[in-house]
């Protein structure tokens, strides 16, 4: 017999051999983007904080203001815990999305697992992309439905997929991708997946937690993804999206028709079963998804990214394919990134080492975030500290 202790022992020691242990970073307070980062003052690029939301004066003058309403929701949102302010932020996620309704969740993760599990079980099938975000994943998992994946935006096993669920029977298809891959900062192909979607009679579901507020269409600016590639409500019917990256506070929504709304409040366990949202998180997220609309956030994030991808190109690094805030620098080896990170660290820049199991074995990387809070002089000082990493390290890309 094995003790809890031992087993536990055991398990840490493996990861830790295997350079994957994983420790915290205690912040003073969120980064702005220059941060408190265990007693030294650093300029982060690794915060989902991609418009610079989370430190706006505004948005963190109606948290204190929604605070008035009460530090909790006290129940769940079908119990006693759903206030204006929930209401209110619902409406305007519904505007922003181009969605007739919107739901609150707590997090993304309960978002992701709770839609899934409301709408497929046993005798369906859930096809997902095999780079997709744990929360997809697990949610497929628990279903019970019959659970396909195929390669990385490959369309054409894709189709393989959906031709094999529809040919073993009439049980539902759900296709649930992430629109912005967050490890790896590329967009899915979704207008063509839209497209075998309504071939195959399968419902798309779209995770827009890296897409939300940055992205989107002339007439839905910030919807994200979804939007961007053209798709609608009837071609993109479940969307889902985090209110604590763009938006820079926290918790979840699901946005959709009002009948699929309406179905989540009652079959959603994540949802009916948890207490809701604080108001003051509440508040700030309207306040929040207003200055998205009002302010050209995302045109100067965009200006941002451009230039740091410039920059780099200069510089020879081998950035990935990706047009988004997530700029990823591969570099294969998990001891290799955390020796590069840490040496960026000691020169006052922090950046996110992410290794396996969050990425495939043998695609360690730096995951560069790029802001909109972010400042030219910022960037350029980050990069030249990273070619001084590099080389400190003795790593050629």
């Amino acid at each position: 017999m094995t003790s809890l202790q031992d087993f536990l022992d055991a398990r840490l020691a493996e990861r830790r051999a295997q350079q994957l242990y994983r420790s915290h970073k205690t912040l003073a307070a969120a980064p702005g983007p220059v941060a408190m980062v265990d007693g030294r003052e650093l300029v982060t690029f690794s915060s989902n904080d991609y418009l610079g939301l989370a430190t706006h004066p505004e948005v963190i003058a109606a948290q204190q203001r929604g605070a008035a309403l009460g530090a909790g929701a006290t129940a769940s949102h079908l119990v006693n815990g759903h206030f204006g302010i929930h209401q209110q932020l619902q409406d305007k996620i519904a505007e922003v999305t181009g969605r007739e309704a919107a739901l609150l969740f707590g997090s993304g993760y309960m978002a992701n697992v709770g839609v899934i599990n409301a709408l497929i079980g046993r005798g369906d099938f859930v096809v997902q992309d095999k780079l997709n975000h744990a929360s997809l994943i697990d949610g497929g998992r628990i279903s019970g439905a019959e659970f396909l994946r195929f390669a990385h935006n490959d369309l054409a096993g894709l189709e393989r997929q959906l031709q094999r669920a529809r040919a073993k029977g009439n049980g539902k298809i759900l296709l649930a991708v992430d629109g912005v891959y967050s490890m790896d900062g590329d967009t899915a192909p979704l207008a063509p997946m839209a497209a075998l979607c309504k071939h195959y009679d399968a419902w798309l579901m779209v995770d827009e937690a890296h897409g939300f507020g940055v992205m989107g269409s002339e007439f839905f600016p910030c919807a994200g993804s979804a939007a961007a590639a053209g798709l609608d409500q009837n071609t993109a019917p479940i969307v889902m999206g985090t209110l604590g990256k763009a938006a820079g506070n926290g918790g979840a929504f699901v946005a959709g028709s009002r009948a699929l709304i309406d179905y989540l409040t009652q079959f959603a366990r994540t949802y009916i079963y948890t207490t809701g949202m604080p108001p003051a998180l509440a508040a700030g997220c309207l306040r929040a998804l207003e200055l998205m609309q009002e302010l050209p956030l995302r045109q100067t994030l965009n200006k941002r990214i451009q230039y740091f991808r410039e920059r780099a190109a200069q510089l020879q690094l081998p950035l990935e394919n990706s047009t988004s805030a997530i700029q990823p620098l591969v570099l294969g080896c998990e001891k290799t990134v955390l020796a590069v990170a840490a040496q960026l660290q000691q020169l006052g820049y922090l950046v996110g080492a992410i290794r396996p199991p969050t990425v495939p074995a043998g695609t360690a990387r730096l995951r560069i975030t790029v802001s909109a809070a972010h400042t030219e002089a910022q960037i350029d000082g980050m990069l030249q500290a990273l070619m001084s990493a590099l080389a400190a390290v003795e790593v050629t890309v």
